[in-house]
């Protein structure tokens, strides 16, 4: 926590959209929700500075933060410029005090980077998920990370439910016939399958795994869950669910399997050859958690061999993939560009978040405590419930291959 002296904000965004921003939003506006499902309360800033349901997480929209944080003496400075070593977040965080980055185009907060910041002491995550963050160097530099809690669980949900039922009924090459004029139905529906009666699993049941057990029951699908924190006998019972200690025995027993845990050094290419391989044949594999907790040339391999029958998500490694990146021309995927967590519904609640986080820290109070990564060197709040120390940014410097196409 900080007060007083002015700051420079340093924030990282998406491009905004290619076509220019709306003329017209496809709706007036998004619901107002009182509260999360588990009853904590949503973003409370003093004001906010936006339209809820506009879009907010490119460099324009810029989270709707510029006027509150100069009218405040301090320095906004947005970009969406952020891997290459001349890169405008190169260049600019060397007298940053402050990072805003989104999960879906992270700016990655290096030990390098670390270094290169002496000034850097707060680094948020507008969204969820801080492992673009190496939070060792942070713990090690007694920085601050924070991440906008359940702001977009639920939307991450709805995508892997959406996802699932994509691969199971083998919904985008039907798609495909129609836009190319055809009626293809014994092409189209060769690979179509009913989820009804699946084994369906989920690795981890925190906010995002346990909302998608509870979307998934009304399917008449059998559950399955692994988590290091088992849940309350009570909901096991309510949904049905079967516990399996290890995600092994989870996998063996599935045949649709969903990753909602976050990354860190024990989580890293968990689905490699040999976990793959204990999966039923012809198993579908959804992943709406971290690129990086699946081994990507072991996922192109179990499709190309049919051990997956198909593979879903919107989490890559690194972000934004290169062009070459084996997933994107992998066959029977039904990937994403890293877009469940970012709807704009989504983004109205994390820039909302990000701005009250902002205003404890310029105002010198503490930052909610399910808000907290990182803090006091060590890990706190979420963080000490969900990660392990250590650092999973190794890697992240191919980002730099993506170009625009």
């Amino acid at each position: 926590m900080t007060s007083g002296a002015a700051q420079k904000v340093l924030c990282v965004l998406y491009d905004d959209p290619v076509q220019g921003f709306p003329p017209q939003y496809a709706r007036d506006g998004i619901p107002t929700l009182s509260q999360y499902p588990d009853g904590q309360s949503m973003p409370s800033p003093t004001a906010i500075d936006f339209t809820p349901g506009q879009l907010l997480g490119s460099v324009s929209g810029g989270l709707g933060l510029e006027s509150f944080v100069t009218s405040q003496g301090h320095q906004f400075v947005v970009t969406s410029d952020k891997d290459a070593a001349d890169s405008v977040f190169e260049r600019e965080i060397v007298d940053a005090d402050v990072v805003i980055s989104q999960p879906f185009w992270p700016a990655y907060l290096t030990a390098e980077r670390i270094a290169k910041a002496p000034n850097l002491k707060l680094a948020i995550t507008a969204g969820i998920g801080s492992d673009h963050v190496d939070l060792q160097s942070a713990i090690n530099r007694d920085m601050t990370v924070a991440e906008v809690t359940w702001c977009n669980s639920i939307s991450v949900a709805e995508h892997a439910v959406m996802q699932m039922l994509a691969l199971v009924r083998d919904y985008l090459p039907q798609y495909g016939w129609v836009v190319r004029g055809g009626w293809n139905i014994a092409d189209a529906v060769s690979r179509s399958y009913d989820i009804e009666g699946m084994d369906v699993g989920v690795v981890a049941a925190g906010r995002i795994g346990l909302a998608v057990l509870k979307r998934m029951k009304p399917f008449d699908v059998n559950l399955h869950y692994t988590d290091r924190h088992r849940l309350p006998p009570e909901v096991e019972e309510e949904l049905g669910v079967t516990f399996h200690e290890t995600p092994e025995s989870l996998v063996a027993a599935c045949d649709v399997v969903s990753i909602h845990c976050p990354l860190h050094p024990e989580t890293e290419h968990m689905f490699n050859d040999e976990l793959i391989g204990k999966m039923r044949r012809g198993s579908y594999l959804v992943n709406t958690a971290r690129g990086k907790i699946c081994d990507r040339d072991a996922i192109a391999r179990a499709l190309e061999s049919g051990q997956l029958a198909g593979y879903a998500g919107d989490v890559w490694f690194p972000q934004p993939a290169p062009n070459d990146h084996p997933w994107r021309t992998m066959p029977n995927h039904a990937l994403t560009p890293h877009t469940s967590g970012t709807s704009l519904s989504a983004q109205a609640r994390y820039a909302a978040g990000v701005r009250e986080i902002l205003e404890c820290w310029f105002e010198g109070r503490p930052i909610r405590d399910e808000y907290l990564i990182v803090q006091g060197g060590g890990l706190a709040g979420t963080g000490a419930h969900s990660y392990s120390e250590g650092d999973a940014t190794g890697g992240s410097e191919e980002a730099a291959r993506f170009s625009t196409t």
